[in-house]
């Protein structure tokens, strides 16, 4: 779905979702923004490439749902992985 405007070509994927999720996802990538240094460094890089304040902080929040999502995919497995020792010892 295109969310353009002027210039500036983008697109979105869907415009329904989460709006807390949403809020968190921001309130997170704004406090990584202020404090922590790789995230500053990520950001200045992304604003060098030609991107503005907010598609950096774009890529900032999938940057940060990516590392999110791997956590909670390793959780869900190593819960499975118990939870099967735990069926084979019973």
């Amino acid at each position: 779905m295109p969310a353009s405007s002027g210039l500036t070509t983008r697109h979105r994927l869907n415009r329904s979702g989460d709006r807390q999720l949403n809020r968190a996802m921001h309130t997170i990538t704004l406090i990584r923004m202020r404090l922590d240094p790789s995230t500053k460094t990520y950001v200045a890089r992304k604003i060098a490439e030609g991107k503005t304040a907010r598609d950096a902080q774009r890529c900032l929040k999938r940057a940060v749902c990516r590392q999110i999502f791997k956590i909670l995919e390793r959780a869900d497995g190593s819960q499975l992985a118990e939870a099967e020792e735990l069926a084979q010892a019973a």
